[in-house]
C-alpha cells in the first residue's frame, strides 16, 4: 500500500512539474521583453505548482498570520526540500538556496527555471552575486524567501542565523518578515523528524521515497504579525531569530496521534 501511494504520487509530481516547466518556458517567450511581467508569471507558475503538490503529497497546510504583499522579504527555519513548496503555495516568490538544490531530482530542475537564487556556500565571492540577484528581483515585484540556518537540521531546535544573507535588506533598511515552520505525520507513520525533516547525510532519493508514501502530513507556518527592520545584519539576524524561536515548536520523535492514519 505504501510503496503504491508513493510511486503514484511520484508520477503525479513529474506530470505537474513537466506541465509547470513548459508553462514557465512559454511565459519567457511572451515576455521577453517584460521582465517584471516574466517575474510575474514565474512566480505564479511556482506558485500554482507549489498549491497543486500539496494536496496530491497529502500535505495540509496550516497557515497562521499574514501572508506579505509583493515585493517582501520572509525568512523561516529550515527544514527539509518541502518547505519551498509549503512556502511557495501560499507566496508567489523566489527563493534563495544552496547551491546542492540544483541537483535535486525534478524540484532542483523547476527551481532553476523559476529563477530560484543559488548561493555556493564554498565560494566567498557567490554572495554579492546572489544578494545583487535579490535586488533586482524585489525591483521587478517579486517575493524573496530563504533561510538562514543555511542547512536543514531535525527540527529540535533553531539553528543559528547567518547574518551574512540579511546584508541586503540591512544596508536598505527594508523591513522583513519571520515565520516558523513545523511538520507532523499522522498516527501509524513514521514521525516527521524521520519522514519530513531531511537532515544530517542521508541521500535525497530515499527520504523522498519514505516521505512519498506518508499517509498525511501536517505543516504549520506561523508568520509574525509584523515585519523586522534593522540598519545591521548581525543586529536584524538576532532580531528574527527571537522572532522565529517565539514562534517554533519542535518537531517530535513521534507522529501525531490525533491526525488520520494512512
Amino acid at each position: 500500500m505504501r510503496s503504491a501511494r508513493a510511486a503514484a504520487r511520484l508520477v503525479g509530481v513529474a506530470v505537474l512539474s513537466f506541465s509547470a516547466y513548459f508553462s514557465v518556458l512559454a511565459g519567457l517567450v511572451v515576455c521577453a521583453f517584460a521582465p517584471r511581467a516574466r517575474g510575474r508569471w514565474q512566480g505564479k507558475v511556482f506558485h500554482w505548482w507549489s498549491a497543486a503538490l500539496m494536496p496530491l503529497l497529502g500535505v495540509r497546510v496550516d497557515w497562521q498570520g499574514p501572508a506579505p504583499a509583493t515585493p517582501f522579504l520572509l525568512v523561516s527555519n529550515h527544514l527539509s526540500y518541502l518547505d519551498i513548496m509549503v512556502l511557495g503555495s501560499r507566496l508567489p516568490a523566489a527563493f534563495i538556496a544552496k547551491a546542492e538544490v540544483r541537483r535535486w531530482p525534478v524540484v532542483g530542475h523547476l527551481c532553476r527555471s523559476v529563477d530560484t537564487l543559488f548561493v555556493d556556500r564554498a565560494r566567498k565571492g557567490d554572495l554579492p552575486r546572489v544578494l545583487e540577484h535579490a535586488r533586482a528581483e524585489l525591483e521587478r515585484g517579486r517575493g524573496i524567501v530563504f533561510f538562514p540556518e543555511g542547512t536543514t537540521s531535525d527540527g529540535s531546535g533553531l539553528l543559528p542565523f547567518r547574518a551574512s544573507l540579511l546584508d541586503l535588506p540591512a544596508s536598505l533598511a527594508m523591513p522583513v518578515w519571520a515565520a516558523a515552520l513545523r511538520y507532523d505525520t499522522g498516527a501509524g507513520d513514521p514521525p516527521a523528524r524521520d519522514a519530513v525533516c531531511w537532515w544530517g547525510n542521508e541521500p535525497f532519493a530515499p527520504h523522498l521515497w519514505r516521505m512519498l508514501a506518508l499517509g498525511r502530513i501536517e505543516a504549520t507556518v506561523k508568520v509574525a504579525p509584523e515585519p523586522v527592520v534593522a540598519g545591521e545584519r548581525k543586529e536584524l539576524a538576532a532580531i528574527l531569530q527571537r522572532e522565529v524561536a517565539a514562534r517554533f515548536t519542535p518537531v517530535t520523535a513521534a507522529a501525531r496521534e490525533s491526525a488520520t492514519p494512512a
